[in-house]
């Protein structure tokens, strides 16, 4: 056998380009796919929390890819990656799709919400610190002042910050990213009842019930006002959505 040469034994390296001429243009280094792929999932990902596609709308890739300003390649994963989180469905006919929720699923998904949710709270109850209460509460503040400033889209985030902050003394983290999926699930179809129906100051009120029984450290309560905050929630999101469809 013939013996590698040293030239060859050395390890091989990617050759640098060289550097621009002085008053050349930079050269701009490509975003590395992944992070473009994560940019991309986040920017139509909040498209359809928010409304701006709306259940049953074509997610056409082409029109996607030149609306934000890339290939096709990052579209179609974040597409494949919304429909792991069931915000997408893929449509042997018409392709990819905002998915639709039945109003039996929207019953389900409040159903699965109290069932877990007032579980994760119990759990946290003795392990709850004053830090917590304190990042709870400021969560509530900054939340009333977005409202204030007319910033309903902030709503999704801080209700759910919120929650989670009171969740995760459980310490039950494969428990708390199923209740994150859920509130998920429902947050776009909550953002648009609650803006509609100018419901949002009222959430805010149950969600201050709910921190003041925790401070309290009365978890009986708190897990009782928050059953009743989820299971009214979905009732009215029922009722509106049978509403709206009835309409349409």
């Amino acid at each position: 056998m013939a013996r590698r040469s040293t030239a060859d034994a050395s390890p091989r390296t990617t050759p640098l380009a060289p550097p621009p001429s002085r008053g050349a243009e930079p050269r701009v280094l490509p975003i590395q796919r992944q992070t473009l792929t994560s940019m991309t999932l986040d920017a139509l990902r909040e498209r359809i929390l928010h409304g701006t596609y709306p259940e049953g709308e074509p997610l056409r890739q082409d029109a996607l890819a030149e609306e934000l300003g890339v290939s096709r390649i990052p579209v179609r994963e974040a597409l494949r990656q919304l429909e792991a989180e069931g915000l997408v469905t893929f449509n042997p006919h018409r392709g990819a799709v905002v998915s639709t929720l039945s109003l039996g699923e929207i019953e389900e998904l409040f159903d699965l919400r109290a069932q877990i949710e007032t579980e994760l709270l119990r759990r946290a109850m003795p392990q709850v610190r004053a830090e917590d209460i304190a990042r709870a509460k400021d969560v509530l503040d900054a939340y009333e002042t977005a409202l204030r400033n007319g910033d309903v889209a902030s709503w999704g985030a801080m209700n759910w910050q919120f929650h989670s902050t009171l969740y995760a003394p459980a310490d039950r983290p494969f428990t708390l990213t199923v209740a994150q999926k859920l509130h998920q699930q429902c947050d776009r179809y909550l953002r648009m009842q609650l803006a509609l129906t100018h419901g949002e100051m009222r959430a805010n009120d149950e969600h201050r019930g709910i921190l003041a029984a925790v401070r309290k450290r009365d978890a009986k309560r708190a897990v009782q006002l928050l059953r009743d905050h989820i299971v009214g929630a979905g009732r009215l999101l029922h009722d509106f959505l049978q509403k709206e469809r009835s309409v349409s």
